[in-house]
């Protein structure tokens, strides 16, 4: 009898002993998972990435610039320089960086005004006044306009010194849509001023148009240069990126690869003003002495590149904003809670009553 019972007692403490260290096991497997999971988080969000998309400690695929805790900074010791550009340094510098001139490029996000300083040089801006203007001309034939464009914004020595602005918006926002909303409203608050310069071309003399370098260095310009430096701006950012000339008006603005239903007549680019402040999108400001634009606009490619997505606030803005500014028109004022609307809308985006052209 006493035998059996501490046969009993063997199986018995054996099973305990084996559930303990089932226990102990999962016990263990629970802990590690918590850990890793912990870790994991910490180290996720330890992971730094700049306004590119470049990896914290990294070089960016624009040199001469690093990732340095979420700021894009000029290492090119590190990361070298373009081949226009000598190293000096840290800094790649070309040989028209010469008499640098301070500026304040000013914008408003969400009804928060920003600014990014940036540095203009007059031995750059001499070297676009004195490129040919045949380089920029044409005979009107409208084949031609594309090219003209492209060379324009493309031009290579131009392209060096502008690119610390597009860094400097790619450091001021993370989200690349806020990018192209900063690059926008940016160009739209530059003061709208037409060259009094003229030209002759051919027989016949027209209007000077500046360049984007020019138009940056005097922060002044009118809807042609504007248009071009948005479009140079929101390429750089990776976006697709189109002109809408308007014939009639002669009446330039930027086009941003979007959702076919915003786009401008099914043409897939979202209409963008450039002359001042305007909602994105917004095809129906009132401009000065004109009201709405209404010639069929020729659409100019520029570059392939991202869309903006489905979800802008911008699309339900406009709309409010259209209607709103209809209403005024018509009935010339609102009743409170409408007035209060559209406040908000000039205020979220800095907007003016009319727009120059």
């Amino acid at each position: 009898m006493m035998r059996k019972r501490v046969k009993k007692f063997v199986k018995i403490s054996k099973k305990k002993d084996f559930t303990r260290v089932v226990l102990f096991v999962l016990i263990f497997i629970f802990f590690i998972l918590v850990f890793s999971l912990f870790y994991f988080s910490k180290s996720k969000s330890e992971i730094s990435f700049c306004g590119d998309g470049t990896l914290g400690g990294k070089c960016s695929d624009l040199k001469p610039y690093f990732c340095l805790n979420g700021t894009l900074v000029e290492r090119a010791s590190v990361c070298g320089c373009p081949e226009l550009l000598s190293r000096n340094g840290n800094l790649c510098l070309s040989k028209y960086q010469s008499n640098p001139k301070n500026i304040s490029l000013e914008y408003i996000l969400r009804g928060e005004r920003g600014e990014i300083n940036f540095v203009v040089y007059e031995g750059m801006y001499n070297y676009m006044l004195n490129i040919p203007s045949s380089f920029y001309y044409f005979n009107g034939n409208e084949s031609f306009r594309q090219n003209f464009k492209l060379k324009k914004i493309n031009e290579e020595e131009q392209r060096e010194l502008l690119m610390p602005l597009v860094v400097g918006i790619q450091n001021a926002a993370k989200d690349k849509t806020n990018q192209v909303r900063i690059a926008v409203s940016l160009v739209q608050r530059i003061p709208y001023k037409e060259s009094e310069k003229t030209i002759v071309v051919g027989f016949e003399r027209i209007n000077y148009s500046r360049s984007v370098y020019e138009l940056l260095y005097e922060m002044q310009g009118a809807c042609e240069g504007r248009s071009e430096l948005l479009a140079f701006l929101l390429r750089e950012l990776g976006y697709g990126v189109g002109l809408f000339y308007y014939p009639i008006e002669d009446h330039e603005a930027v086009g941003i690869k979007c959702p076919m239903e915003f786009s401008l007549n099914d043409s897939e680019y979202c209409f963008i003003e450039t002359t001042g402040p305007s909602i994105l999108s917004n095809s129906e400001e009132y401009y000065l002495g004109l009201g709405k634009l209404s010639s069929e606009p020729e659409v100019i490619f520029i570059s392939e590149g991202d869309s903006l997505g489905n979800d802008l606030y911008e699309y339900k803005d406009v709309k409010d904003f259209i209607k709103l500014s209809d209403l005024v028109e018509k009935k010339g004022e609102l009743n409170i809670f409408r007035h209060y609307k559209l406040k908000s809308l000039r205020e979220k985006y800095g907007l003016q009553y009319k727009i120059n052209l």
